[in-house]
């Protein structure tokens, strides 16, 4: 009889919270220290990068850590109304995440890199897109957008 492996969510094949918080601990260190981004972080809270760990985690497949705890996706959206976010913003925090997912040894295969960058690209650009506005009319009960190996969504309609 042949076992049947599943197929890990991407949660589970970046290491779960442990590597997640290690990750986004680094990254926010290096994010206060980059002239370009440091400027619309500083008043950032101490528990931001578990916030984003946390959303992360959950939209990978891991626990529910943010939605339990943090908030919910209306309330990151809400997060980054009239920011006015660039797309240099937008570039250099996305280079500094990869960079720091690659510094930190987690997994450089193709399949999780592509899903990766995929989510990372998708993200900044909603939330480059939304930082444009004050206010968003988006139902409160929006489901936690959900990330696994090579979504595609469809073209984005505001």
């Amino acid at each position: 009889m042949t076992e049947t492996k599943s197929v890990p969510t991407l949660y589970e094949w970046v290491g779960g919270m442990p590597a997640l918080d290690k990750i986004f601990t680094r990254f926010y260190e290096k994010v206060l220290q980059d002239e370009m981004l440091e400027p619309l972080f500083r008043h950032m809270s101490k528990d931001h990068q578990q916030h984003v760990a946390h959303f992360v985690a959950e939209v990978f497949g891991g626990p529910k850590l943010y939605t339990s705890n943090d908030g919910s996706h209306y309330k990151m959206i809400r997060k980054h109304l009239g920011k006015h976010l660039t797309e240099q913003h937008r570039r250099r925090w996305a280079m500094l995440l990869i960079d720091t997912v690659d510094e930190m040894h987690a997994p450089d295969d193709p399949e999780f890199r592509s899903a990766l960058v995929s989510y990372v690209e998708w993200g900044t650009r909603i939330a480059v897109i939304n930082s444009q506005n004050d206010e968003i009319e988006m139902n409160e009960e929006e489901p936690m957008p959900a990330w696994g190996w090579g979504e595609v969504k469809g073209p984005y309609i505001p």
